[in-house]
């Protein structure tokens, strides 16, 4: 997949070779049991859908080691699927991250013409220590902002915040579950 992407994407593929960035693959629960707790700021998660064959990786036992490998304050970003198809998932998965995060939690979505429904959610958690706001960019996001060279085009801090506005009917049972 990597290399399908860096040859045919290397627009998007420019990521991986940023220093900061340290790339694994293979399986993750085996890779997270080994490692030290605290050891990473930011976690992020593209995980299969819970009906395939690596099902473990979106229980919450993963997600413990997750928490468990971020430092305090560390962030996790993972895919949180449809808010039209799987509501019921996304409220477990708000509620067991409300268990295992003890910091921020939010929900986001956004639009991907290439899913069924046409969008998909993340679940973005921050460990306990400082406060995180997820919605409110840290650095700017708009066209004018150095992206490392490469201009955004769609993205921009507007439809950054945007996407952590919930349609009533998923903000009510988010909200419902937090009391």
């Amino acid at each position: 997949m990597l290399k399908v992407c860096k040859r045919f994407f290397p627009n998007i593929a420019i990521g991986f070779e940023d220093p900061r960035v340290t790339l694994h693959i293979g399986d993750g629960f085996t890779f997270l049991k080994a490692v030290p707790k605290g050891t990473y700021d930011a976690i992020i998660v593209d995980s299969f859908d819970s009906i395939v064959p690596a099902k473990e990786l979106v229980r919450k036992p993963f997600y413990e080691l997750v928490a468990e490998a971020l430092r305090p304050g560390g962030v996790m970003c993972t895919q949180a699927e449809s808010i039209w198809f799987d509501k019921l998932l996304i409220e477990n998965m708000v509620s067991n991250f409300r268990q295992i995060f003890k910091g921020s939690i939010n929900y986001a979505w956004t639009v991907v013409p290439t899913y069924t429904s046409g969008v998909i959610g993340f679940m973005l958690c921050s460990t306990e220590g400082p406060p995180v706001d997820f919605k409110n960019p840290v650095n700017p996001l708009d066209a004018n902002a150095d992206h490392s060279k490469v201009p955004l085009k769609f993205y921009n801090s507007e439809i950054h915040s945007a996407a952590f506005c919930l349609p009533t009917f998923l903000k009510r049972e988010i909200d419902t579950k937090a009391e």
